[in-house]
Formats: C-alpha cells, structure tokens, sequence
C-alpha cells in the first residue's frame, strides 16, 4: 500500500503543450518496469477526437459521466494507481455515485452493506469482513481503492456473478435478453478472444459454455451500475470488459451511456495510438486509453505449455513406475 501511495504522490499532472501535443507522466514513478523509454507511455488518447488529451480533460469527461467504466490489466500495480487517482479526484469534486468492483460478487454484497460496523482503519478487518479471495484477487493491488472508497464515505457494489451462479451458468442456456445481447460477429470475436486468453487449449466443447459465463458476467456487471444515483457511476474491471464492443456496454439498461477508458500496458512494436484499438466492428473498444509501461515480458502461454507438457511428463513417469 506505502508504494501505491508513493506513486499516487509523484504522479504528473500531464499539461498541454503550446504545440499540442500533451506531456506524458513522468517515467521515473512508474511501477512496471518494461518499456519505460516507449513514446506513449503516460499519454492519454481519446479515441473519438483522434487526438492526446491532458489527465484533466479526461477527468472533466468522467464527472459529466453517467456512467465509467475504469479498466485494467490485473497484474499491472500503475493501472491501479491510475484508477485510484481518477476515483481520488471524482471523490474531491463529489462527483462520485458509488464504485462496483468486479473483483467482488454477489456473494459479498450482504457484507458490502453491513461494511458501517466495521473499523475501517484497520485493514486486516475491512479484508476479513469482505472474505476477501486472495487467490483470486491480491489485496495489495485492490486493497488500497477498496478502502479508499469505504473511508471516504461512497457505496460499493459487487459486480461480478458467484462461483454457485458460475456453475449454473456453465451447465445452462443463458436468458434470451442476456445471449442475444451480442451479434453474430460479436460472438465469433468472442470466441476468438477466449481460444487466445486460453492459449489455444480449450477443447471446443468448451467454448459455448465458456461464452455464456462471460456473457453473465457482463451482464451482471452491468446490472450493478442500475439504479438512480447522484454522480458518477463507476464500475473497476478489466480491459475486455470495459470494450464497448465486446463487454458490458452491451448489457446496459436502454439508454444509459457509459465512458470507457482502457488502461493499456505499450508494445514494442505499436508507435501509433490506432495499433491498440483492435477494431472489428463499428463500434469502439473505448473512448479513452491511458498508456503505461509493461509489467512483465513473461510468455504466459510458453509457461502454461510447459506446465502441461512437465504434468503429461510426470504422470507418465508415475504410469511407468518411475
């Protein structure tokens, strides 16, 4: 958390030069520590306009908001601190509504409501109350927002379904409203993006099962930023869900409008804002990206490979009585 909070305090106001172009974060707070030198690294691109835009811009866009949604990659502690400062300052101009994590699930809801009789500068308590997955989800990187947000007085909401809602949902058909949310092409792309998270190595049987989850999943999300509300409704996922072409957007209410902003990590090989929009269909991933330095060059997929390949190795060894 003191790490968090140093970055918080370092962080650039990015400034717009007399050329017009804009002054990115400087790189020496940044936390990951890939790709510091790379040109869009702490400039923000607003997709519609085509052009960078200064942190407050980007934060006059978010409190004339109905609805924001902020996304991540998970494993990355700068999308965190991004997404703390911008809540941070939606909280200062009480511009806030309530904040929906999708790190939190319907499980967790009752305890979210029952958070006034808990000692909310502890810690340890505020985890504990929560039944907060570690596993799952590392209090260090979430810790901070969540309790920044319960201390501050503002209503959090789970936004995510549970494991018993995610069985039922593997083994059964979707609700019509919630399956017919996506377009064909939507749900090709779907499927495509789940055979590439999962590195190719999902049988097909898998994959209409696997796309009724997400679907639910957004779906839920969506439905946890409902309701009337003064200010900002914000909802914390990651970057797939907060595409307005693939994710939640799709499953909001008839006519709420929602703003995403993608916290993208930068490629070496993309120079250019456009590169990291992954357009297939009319609609726009997001309205804005905020770019930051990589966490880690790991080859997620090599390493799963070699896991299954030592694991087939072992059990044959174990078969062979080696």
């Amino acid at each position: 958390m003191k790490t968090l909070c140093a970055t918080l305090v370092s962080f650039c106001i990015l400034a717009a030069c007399s050329s017009g172009a804009v002054t990115p974060v400087a790189g020496p707070q940044w936390q990951s520590p890939l790709l510091l030198e790379h040109p869009l690294v702490g400039r923000i691109w607003d997709v519609r306009g085509q052009r960078f835009i200064s942190e407050d811009e980007l934060l006059h866009a978010l409190r004339t908001a109905d609805i924001a949604i902020l996304g991540e990659k998970h494993d990355n502690p700068d999308h965190h601190a991004i997404q703390r400062r911008l809540l941070a300052s939606l909280t200062d101009t009480r511009s806030l509504a309530f904040v929906s994590f999708e790190m939190l699930d319907s499980s967790q809801q009752s305890a979210l409501d029952s958070l006034d009789g808990v000692d909310l500068l502890s810690d340890e308590a505020v985890r504990a109350h929560l039944r907060w997955d570690d596993d799952g989800w590392d209090w260090a990187l979430y810790g901070p927002l969540v309790l920044d947000v319960t201390r501050a007085g503002t209503p959090l909401r789970a936004a995510n379904i549970s494991m018993d809602e995610m069985r039922t949902v593997y083994a059964e058909p979707l609700e019509p409203a919630v399956a017919e949310a996506l377009g064909e092409a939507q749900r090709e792309r779907l499927h495509v993006e789940i055979d590439e998270s999962h590195c190719g190595m999902l049988r097909q049987s898998q994959f209409p099962a696997m796309v009724r989850v997400q679907q639910a999943r957004d779906a839920a999300m969506a439905a946890s930023l409902g309701g009337d509300a003064d200010g900002v409704k914000v909802l914390i996922a990651g970057n797939f869900h907060a595409r307005h072409d693939l994710g939640v957007s799709n499953y909001l209410a008839q006519g709420a409008d929602a703003l995403s902003l993608g916290v993208l990590e930068v490629n070496a090989q993309w120079m250019e804002p456009q590169q990291y929009l992954q357009e297939f269909v009319e609609v726009l991933p997001h309205d804005y990206v905020w770019f930051s330095p990589a966490v880690s060059a790991q080859d997620y997929c090599a390493s799963l490979r070699e896991g299954r390949e030592q694991t087939a190795l072992n059990a044959s060894g174990n078969r062979s009585g080696n």
